[in-house]
Order: structure tokens, then sequence, then C-alpha cells
């Protein structure tokens, strides 16, 4: 059996602003990056360690100015490869997606998207109402609310059904908690693992936020600088606590509690990633 191709393949990619101005500024350097169909793959690093200018790559907002990205088939070096049909299989939900919304009705703004690709009407209805589900919004509910009269977490579902309904096969999420109180974090964050599970779809997730990340993600990049320094499973990567810590980032906090009583020098593991994993390990250390 061959293996499975990458959907998203990402070589050498480097990415400057500004260039040839005083205000220059690197944002990538050498960076590799793959998404294989159906996994859920986190990106974490320090603010301005590159980021969202990777995430940014992945749709066709930014073109490679040196280094290969090829996304579903679409190779984004070639300056005449069309990115309409790209945009629709790779959606990208920026920092404060709330921010998207523009129609005056809920179900309008979701069905922004199906509309302009010259749907037949039915079907339109059918991708909005089950965008709107796979976002928590009934569309018996909310389908003819006004998005300003929305609360922060329902705006943010709304924007996340808007993408939803380009049905897309790479979800792009950037910081998409970011702002949010630990009722709607948990309710957003149950949704997205919800529609993974249910479409088998693929999603990119940049986080600050580790549990989630540990949780969650099949694999894990971890940038800085604009350099790639760590890739692998969430075990692997937060059981490097003193490389995370070099790059200003910290891990889930029942790895910290096991790292510190390892360097105590207590025989613990320390590739534990929840509660639920660390109780055995710490029954077995007090019997």
């Amino acid at each position: 059996m061959s293996a499975p191709q990458p959907l998203i393949e990402v070589r050498g990619l480097d990415s400057t602003y500004m260039r040839g101005t005083p205000l220059e500024t690197v944002a990538l350097r050498g960076v590799d990056f793959t998404v294989y169909p159906g996994e859920m793959v986190g990106v974490i690093g320090p603010t301005g360690s590159g980021k969202s200018t990777l995430l940014q790559h992945l749709n066709g907002l930014l073109r490679p100015q040196a280094g290969r990205v090829r996304v579903a088939g679409v190779d984004l070096s070639d300056r005449r490869a069309g990115l309409r049909s790209l945009r629709l299989r790779v959606a990208l939900l920026f920092q404060n997606p709330e921010d998207q919304l523009f129609e005056r009705y809920v179900a309008d703004d979701v069905a922004f998207g199906p509309l302009s690709l010259s749907l037949p009407l039915e079907e339109v209805r059918e991708r909005v109402r089950r965008a709107m589900e796979a976002a928590g919004l009934p569309l018996q509910v909310y389908r003819d609310r006004l998005t300003f009269s929305l609360s922060g977490g329902e705006r943010r579902r709304a924007a996340l059904a808007g993408v939803l309904a380009l049905d897309p096969q790479v979800l792009v999420l950037d910081e998409p908690l970011a702002g949010l109180d630990p009722a709607g974090r948990r309710e957003l964050v149950s949704l997205l693992a919800g529609w993974h599970r249910r479409e088998g779809r693929a999603i990119v997730w940049a986080s600050h936020s580790m549990e989630e990340i540990a949780r969650l993600a099949d694999r894990v990049y971890v940038l800085a600088e604009g350099r790639v320094v760590l890739e692998g499973t969430p075990r692997q990567v937060f059981a490097r606590g003193d490389l995370l810590a070099a790059c200003g980032l910290e891990v889930p906090a029942v790895t910290q509690v096991l790292l510190e009583l390892a360097q105590a020098g207590l025989p613990v593991r320390t590739d534990v990633l929840s509660l639920e994993e660390a109780l055995p390990v710490l029954e077995a250390l007090l019997a």
C-alpha cells in the first residue's frame, strides 16, 4: 500500500516583509511543513515567530518569495495558478474571526460563500443548515438573528459557520480561542473537534493554548524566529520542556508538574499530557 500524499507541502519557505526598505523584517526562514488528509496539525510559537505568516501561505493570501508551497495539487510558486478554487478547499479563519461578519442576518452571512459558487439554491440551503448546526447555531433559532445582536461567542461561531459552508478540505485556524472566556473556549473547541471527527477533514490550528493543542493535535510544529525548531507528536514535543522554555513557551500544566518531579530525581514519565494520564503515574509514585 502506497504512503498517503501530503495535502499541503511546504519546502524551504522564506518570507520577508517590506523587502529592500529600512523596515525589512524576516518572517520565515527555510520552513518545511506538511499536512496529510484528515489530520489535525498544531502550530505553536511565541508572538512574532511566523505562525500567522505561515498560515497565510496555505490558501494563497501570501505567495512564496523563496521555496515551494503546494496545496491540494496547486503550486503557489506558479503565478499562473488560480487561487479561487484553492481558497474554496482551504478556508482560513483569522484571529478575531467575528470581524469577518458583514451581512445583516446570520443565515445570509453563512450563505454568502456558497452563493458565490453559483450552487443551486437547494444545495446552498443545505450547506447553510449543516454549517450552522456544526457551529452550534440551529438554523431555525438563528437564521433571522441580526449579526450585530449576537454575543461574542455567537459571533465567532457564526464566522466559523461561514467558512464551514464552503465545505473545505482544510480548515486553517489562527488563534481561534483568543479573547473568549473559559466557557466559550470549551464550546468552540468541542465544536471544532466534533466537525473534525465527523467530516474527517484536515485542520491546521495555530494557538497559544498548549492544553488544547496537546489534547487534539496529531502532530505539532514549534516555530521560533521564523524557523521550525521542533516537530513531532504532542508527546514528543511537550516532553521537550527545556527547548519550549527557551522559546518562551509553556507546556501543559500537568506535564510541567511531572517535568519538575523528574528534575527532582523522581522516576516519573514526562510525556503525560492530561490529568487522566497523570493520576496513575502519581499513584504509583505514592505507593
